[in-house]
């Protein structure tokens, strides 16, 4: 079976995961979508994509730093086609495929082969590949030649080339054998005694079972709190009845879809804030007509402006951190969402300008 065959079976089983921290992949077997540990970065609760799955809040019902598991459940419409763990081992030179969305690059799959069938890593063995993952590959899975679980991809060296670890699945297998037959959610594996504790029975963050202090548990109790401008620009979009778990892109990116128009804001590392509508497209005729239509719409705007980058039109608000207030921020962002979407069906409806193509949800 070649590369884009297994791909294409298993498409609707690859999950993208978000968390304000960064990206990463999942999949799914049974009723759980499967990642890393080290993907859901000690939260409860982190936005999952797919095919056919809008982004949607999910919640984080297994965190096992050992092995590097996290176990997710939300409601989706489960695939035709099961992803299955291989019953046979891989071995030296096998072909194997790796799925997952390195750097958003959605759904890219990788094909290459098993270097070394066991590799000793921190006292679990690993399976080492030359098929290339990169950041936002993690916690993705490593299909053997028939489209069959055979490892979870977890981590690279850095600066190394296509120089890639996954863990194999029977390690998975057996974190799945035990946190099933819990029959309880929200349980954290204790990496020093190997117990499985329900977090409800976890006092000030220590393992009830053997002391040591579960780091796990602390994030998951702390959770995610935005401070400083950030904080106010998710007041200022909670305000606006906007789901920020489900904007947020990253620590400091966040993203609203309104009809046709996209709205993209962002906090730069300078203290710049800048949010930004990517409208229309500039058709090959009836140029004038628009330039003239948007700059007369300038000179009636107040805290947005028109603007043109290549051939994209853009509506946007820029301020920098210092100045950004609740009341004129939410002010600005409110009319930067709201116009967006009246003016790009003005510009395409009225002027023939061309509805933007968007890439595939990240």
């Amino acid at each position: 079976m070649n590369t884009q065959i297994i791909l294409e079976k298993q498409i609707e089983n690859i999950m993208q995961i978000m968390t304000p921290y960064g990206s990463g992949t999942g999949f799914v077997i049974d009723d759980i979508i499967i990642t890393n540990s080290h993907v859901v970065s000690g939260l409860k609760e982190v936005v999952v994509s797919a095919k056919k799955l809008p982004r949607t809040i999910a919640k984080v019902v297994y965190d096992d730093p050992f092995f590097d598991l996290a176990f997710i459940k939300c409601e989706f419409k489960r695939s035709n086609i099961d992803l299955v763990l291989a019953d046979e081992l891989v071995n030296d030179g096998d072909t194997v495929v790796a799925i997952g969305h390195p750097y958003g690059l959605n759904y890219t799959a990788t094909e290459g082969i098993v270097s070394r069938a066991s590799r000793l890593q921190d006292d679990l063995e690993y399976i080492q590949i030359d098929a290339a993952i990169n950041p936002g590959n993690s916690g993705g899975p490593l299909l053997n030649s028939v489209g069959k679980l055979v490892g979870v991809n977890t981590f690279i060296i850095q600066n190394a080339n296509n120089l890639g670890f996954a863990l194999p699945s029977r390690y998975l297998e057996d974190a799945l054998t035990a946190f099933k037959a819990q029959k309880h959610e929200n349980i954290i594996k204790c990496p020093s005694c190997k117990n499985l504790i329900e977090e409800k029975n976890i006092n000030h963050d220590y393992c009830p079972e053997c002391g040591v202090k579960l780091e796990v548990a602390r994030l998951r109790r702390k959770g995610y709190n935005p401070i400083g401008p950030t904080k106010t620009i998710e007041d200022i979009l909670t305000a606006l009845d906007i789901n920020v778990t489900l904007a947020r892109r990253s620590i400091a990116s966040w993203r609203v879809d309104e009809g046709t128009a996209r709205i993209d804001i962002n906090y730069y590392e300078n203290g710049v804030i800048i949010g930004d509508a990517k409208l229309c497209a500039i058709p090959g005729n009836n140029i004038d007509k628009i330039y003239d239509y948007l700059l007369k719409e300038n000179e009636k705007l107040s805290y947005l402006q028109f603007s043109i980058n290549e051939n994209s039109i853009y509506l946007s608000y820029l301020i920098v951190d210092s100045s950004l207030t609740f009341d004129k921020g939410k002010i600005a962002i409110q009319r930067l969402i709201k116009l967006s979407n009246k003016y790009d069906d003005i510009l395409i409806n009225e002027y023939g300008a061309i509805v933007q193509k968007r890439d595939e949800e990240d």
